[in-house]
């Protein structure tokens, strides 16, 4: 092997190491936010229940119903909150690491697994 193919094999192995690195220090706070996310939208469901089980949801205006059941209309704003401020950005981000990392390793006849190690591809075959 020539000093060449050495280089360019050790860049690839760094490449594949700080990949790994990356998508694995990803995963705990994405697990994180889908906790968060999952609590909240437990919560919301919870308030929910109770708020359209109540006979005077109906018999009253929306903003008053709302004013009656603090619970559903705190985690209904934190839920939106959460939304806007992009959660589900965060929960899936190291799908979508992994998923941009693809569309460029494509171009290199490359490929990668969910965790970041590197696949290398046959080349394809020139005329």
């Amino acid at each position: 092997m020539s000093s060449l193919e050495q280089v360019a094999c050790d860049d690839l192995k760094a490449f594949e190491r700080r990949l790994t690195e990356i998508i694995a220090s990803s995963h705990p706070t994405a697990i994180r936010w889908r906790i968060v996310l999952v609590a909240v939208s437990i919560f919301v469901a919870i308030g929910a229940f109770y708020w359209l089980s109540d006979p005077l949801t109906a018999q009253v205006s929306f903003l008053n119903s709302m004013w009656l059941h603090p619970f559903f209309s705190t985690t209904s704003i934190t839920m939106i909150i959460l939304f806007l401020t992009g959660i589900h950005r965060r929960v899936v981000a190291p799908s979508i690491l992994v998923q941009r990392t693809r569309e460029v390793l494509f171009d290199f006849s490359m490929d990668c697994d969910d965790h970041g190690r590197l696949i290398l591809k046959p080349r394809p075959a020139t005329a």
